[in-house]
């Protein structure tokens, strides 16, 4: 899908027609839409479709006609039926007197230009509206690490409760997005110190500032991924520990019910051995059965005793 969008008085407008000064988006675009602007401005068709290979690594790259611009993005996947986070590549070619998008899903980061939530673009400052993207992007990662670690603080107040699988699970998975984070800002970072040494590249001062705010933002990005990876971590090792504590904890309790009722099995084996009653006491003795019970009993009792008092009854 290709959508033409052009702004006049700092007003952003959809418009039909290839004019100057425009940009051009395009969303899961089909091989013929690829072709037809990669001839209408004389690109590479590899360059136009590069940025919809998953695998595709961030880069900068100048040529005669044009610039190519791939960096990567955030984006939200459906992963084990479960909400996860992800990157994908985003594709910025600068051409002529347009700017051109290529990304292989619907995102926030250009939505928020069309939704007109982003102030002071202009489709015609080519540069000033490619960094715009940028940084938008840097905020989206923010963002999306901050859910992350909202989604950690309500496992790890589950801890103390019922630890189950599934928070096991959601762990593991928020520690993968932090894994794709960190690459690819990393990546970003590599091709933002590009830019900044690209003399071919026409830049204003203000172009300059607002690089520098997109690598600050880029930096803090990193350094909140890397926080936050480090805290799921520490995290993980403590549900696994609470885990092993409780069943070691049911373990011994397990133990301590054992021995317990090992001393009626005990005493009972012996009274039941083929032997002659006048050997075994209290055979002859009125009420003699009961008697033994209450020994048996009190004998436990005093056994249970003993194990709670170095909490091994505990659970």
């Amino acid at each position: 899908m290709i959508n033409l969008y052009k702004t006049d008085r700092k007003i952003l407008s959809e418009i039909s027609d290839y004019e100057d000064d425009i940009w051009i988006s395009m969303t899961k675009p089909t091989v013929e839409e690829s072709k037809f602007i990669a001839e209408k401005y004389d690109i590479d068709l590899a360059d136009v479709r590069a940025a919809l290979d998953d695998e595709e690594s961030s880069r900068i790259e100048v040529e005669d006609n044009y610039t190519l611009i791939i960096v990567d993005i955030p984006s939200i996947e459906i992963r084990n039926d479960r909400e996860a986070y992800t990157t994908i590549p985003l594709g910025i070619i600068l051409v002529g007197s347009a700017i051109i998008t290529v990304c292989a899903d619907d995102t926030p980061v250009l939505e928020a230009f069309v939704d007109k939530k982003v102030r002071e673009f202009s489709t015609k400052k080519r540069m000033r509206f490619t960094y715009q993207i940028l940084y938008r992007s840097c905020m989206t990662y923010q963002y999306y690490l901050r859910v992350m670690d909202r989604r950690r603080t309500l496992i790890e107040q589950r801890i103390q409760e019922e630890t189950e699988d599934a928070d096991l699970i959601d762990l593991h998975e928020l520690e993968s997005n932090l894994v794709y984070f960190a690459t690819s800002l990393r990546a970003n970072g590599v091709v933002l110190d590009k830019l900044t040494r690209y003399s071919s590249i026409k830049q204003y001062p203000e172009d300059k500032e607002l690089l520098d705010d997109v690598m600050v933002e880029n930096k803090q990005a990193i350094e909140m991924t890397n926080i936050y990876r480090d805290i799921i971590s520490g995290t993980r090792e403590l549900m696994t520990t609470i885990i092993n504590n409780r069943l070691n904890n049911v373990m011994k309790f397990l133990a301590s019910i054992t021995i317990v009722m090992a001393i009626p099995t005990i005493i009972s084996g012996i009274y039941g051995m083929n032997v002659s009653g006048k050997w075994m006491p209290l055979s002859d003795t009125p009420y003699g059965f009961g008697i033994i019970c209450g020994i048996i009993l009190v004998i436990c009792i005093i056994i249970a005793l003993v194990l709670k008092k170095k909490k091994m009854l505990k659970m």
